[in-house]
């Protein structure tokens, strides 16, 4: 067996003496797994950061198995990002949702949305804004997207500015009006790729798909939110003030 993709390094761990269990979100194939002979080295170390673009080359006698990656650079970017805090931590926080994912299991929208996100840390509202879009499209691929299509008490596609944490479903500005203090926030920005987002936007979409995030995917695993993400969103607080 063997395959060959495009894939954003996301983990690695030790395995045996010199080399590394890898984790690689790709393109085509999803979140992949395998070993890389040698990986310890000071030459692969730099190649295998997370955040870093590569080709993997995947080989295993059958389908299966854990197999084998020989792993070709393409883009080495992870040490350009090591003199800022605010992206160091939001790339944390990326790799770690991108675990959530089933393994071989195909999201090349996810792996798009991802490769736009790292590209643009350095212009960190962009960045934000797209990671939070990212979240939301991650409670989808896991099965348990919010119904956002139209108000669920009126029906109404207009004006649409609250979720409820209990059903997942939208409810519009007028209609939430009452009850506004126990709705979560759901941001224009989500709903027009066009709107512009100030931090407030984005704090409010965050703390959306933060809760859904915690109820639904990772309370059952007995997990918490990764910490760089609480990190990241201070960060933002502290850049925007």
């Amino acid at each position: 067996m063997e395959w060959q993709d495009i894939g954003l390094v996301i983990g690695a761990r030790k395995y045996g003496e010199t080399s590394v269990i890898l984790e690689v979100m790709t393109r085509s194939r999803g979140r992949c797994l395998g070993v890389v002979r040698g990986g310890r080295s000071r030459a692969q170390r730099a190649i295998l950061q997370s955040g870093n673009r590569i080709k993997a080359t995947w080989r295993a006698r059958l389908e299966e198995q854990l197999g084998a990656f020989v792993i070709d650079p393409i883009d080495l970017r992870a040490a350009r990002f090591l003199d800022s805090g605010p992206t160091l931590h939001g790339l944390a926080t990326l790799v770690s949702l991108m675990r959530l994912l089933p393994e071989r299991d195909p999201h090349e929208n996810l792996f798009e949305l991802a490769e736009e996100i790292i590209v643009e840390f350095c212009v960190r509202n962009s960045a934000a804004v797209k990671m939070a879009r990212f979240e939301l499209a991650l409670l989808s691929a896991l099965g348990y997207g919010l119904d956002l299509r139209a108000c669920v008490l009126t029906g109404d596609k207009e004006d649409l500015a609250y979720v409820s944490p209990k059903s997942g479903r939208v409810v519009s500005r007028s209609a939430g009006a009452p009850w506004r203090d126990r709705l979560l926030p759901y941001p224009a920005f989500l709903q027009n790729i066009d709107e512009g987002a100030s931090f407030e936007d984005v704090s409010g979409a965050f703390r959306l798909t933060g809760y859904f995030l915690v109820r639904d995917v990772l309370a059952p695993r007995g997990v918490t939110l990764p910490s760089s993400r609480a990190l990241y969103i201070d960060a933002l607080s502290r850049l925007a003030a």
